[in-house]
C-alpha cells in the first residue's frame, strides 16, 4: 500500500492520477510535477512508474489506488482495450464527478465505448489526445486537442497548462478531438514515410543522403521534421520518441475511420504496409522512422 498524496481540496491544486507511464505518460507526469501538481502514478509494469517517485510522484501498486481521491484522472495508454481494462480495474476507487482526461489515441469506436463507460461511472469525460512525442511531453509543450463539456474546463485547466503549450478546444462532442487527432496523425504518418523513402532512394541511386538534405535545407521544402528524422537514421540512433508499433496501431485506426466515412487513403494504406514490414523485421520498438528499413534489402 502507498500513502495518498494530498487532494486538490487540501492544496488548492488538483491531484492527478496518471494511468500509464510510458513515453508520453511519464513525460506528462513530470511536467505536472514541475508545475506543482500532486501526481499519483500507476503503470501495469510498476518498474516503469517507479522512477517518477524521484520527481515527487506517489507511485501506486494498483490503478484503483491511484485514482482514489484524485481530482483528475489522465489515461496515457496504448490502445482502447488497454484503457477499458484499466478503467475496470480502477473503478472501485473512482467517484462521480471526477474529470477524466483521456489522452490515448484509441480511434472512433473505442472512444464511443469509453464515453459510455464514463457515463456509467459518473465521470466527466474529456476526449484529450495530444499532438507531440517524447520531447514535448517531457518539456510540457504538447498541443492538447480537447472536446467535451465546457463545464469541465476550469477543473482541467491546471493539468492542460502543465502538459501543453497550447490547448485546442474542438467542441462539446467527446469524439471530436479524436477525429481531429486522426487527421493530424495522417499528416505525420505520411510525412515520416516520405522521409524514409527519400533516404532509401538516395542510397539506392548511390547519392549521399546528406546531399539531399543540404539541397533542400533552408528552402520551402525543408522542415525540422525532415532534418531531425533523417539525422536519427544517419546516426543510427533510433531511440523512440514515438514507437513504430504505436504508429502502426494509429495507422490502422485511421484506415478504419476512413473506411467508415467512405474516404480512400492510398498513402496511409501504403504507410501501413511499410510499418508492417518494418515491425516484422524487428523494428517495432524503435522510433517510427525505422520505417526506413522497410525500403531496404537487408
Amino acid at each position: 500500500m502507498t500513502t495518498a498524496a494530498p487532494t486538490g481540496s487540501a492544496t488548492g491544486r488538483p491531484t492527478v492520477a496518471v494511468l500509464g507511464t510510458g513515453i508520453m505518460g511519464s513525460g506528462m507526469a513530470r511536467s505536472m510535477l514541475r508545475a506543482g501538481l500532486p501526481v499519483r502514478a500507476w503503470n501495469r509494469t510498476r518498474a516503469k512508474a517507479a522512477p517518477l517517485a524521484a520527481n515527487g510522484a506517489t507511485v501506486t501498486d494498483t490503478a484503483e489506488e491511484a485514482v482514489r481521491g484524485a481530482d483528475v484522472v489522465l489515461t496515457a495508454l496504448n490502445d482502447g482495450p488497454s484503457v477499458a481494462a484499466t478503467l475496470t480495474a480502477a473503478a472501485p476507487g473512482l467517484r462521480p464527478g471526477q474529470v477524466w482526461l483521456q489522452s490515448s489515441t484509441v480511434g472512433l469506436d473505442a472512444t464511443a465505448d469509453l464515453v459510455h463507460r464514463a457515463a456509467g461511472l459518473g465521470l466527466v469525460y474529456l476526449d484529450a489526445p495530444v499532438s507531440g512525442t517524447r520531447q514535448p511531453a517531457e518539456q510540457g509543450t504538447l498541443t492538447v486537442l480537447v472536446s467535451g463539456p465546457s463545464t469541465a474546463r476550469a477543473a482541467a485547466l491546471p493539468v492542460l497548462e502543465a502538459i501543453g503549450q497550447r490547448t485546442v478546444w474542438v467542441g462539446e462532442d467527446p469524439g471530436a478531438a479524436t477525429r481531429l487527432k486522426l487527421v493530424a496523425n495522417t499528416w505525420v504518418i505520411n510525412l515520416v514515410n516520405s522521409v524514409a523513402e527519400c533516404l532509401n532512394l538516395a542510397e539506392g541511386l548511390g547519392i549521399d543522403p546528406q546531399l539531399f538534405l543540404d539541397a533542400v535545407k533552408g528552402g520551402p521544402l525543408d522542415t525540422p521534421y525532415l532534418q531531425g528524422k533523417s539525422a536519427a537514421v544517419l546516426s543510427g540512433d533510433l531511440t523512440p520518441s514515438f514507437a513504430l508499433s504505436t504508429a502502426l496501431k494509429d495507422t490502422r485506426l485511421i484506415l478504419d475511420a476512413a473506411g467508415a466515412s467512405g474516404v480512400t487513403l492510398d498513402l496511409v494504406a501504403a504507410s501501413a504496409e511499410r510499418f508492417t514490414r518494418a515491425e516484422a523485421a524487428g523494428h517495432g520498438a524503435e522510433d517510427m522512422i525505422a520505417t526506413y528499413y522497410a525500403g531496404r534489402s537487408e
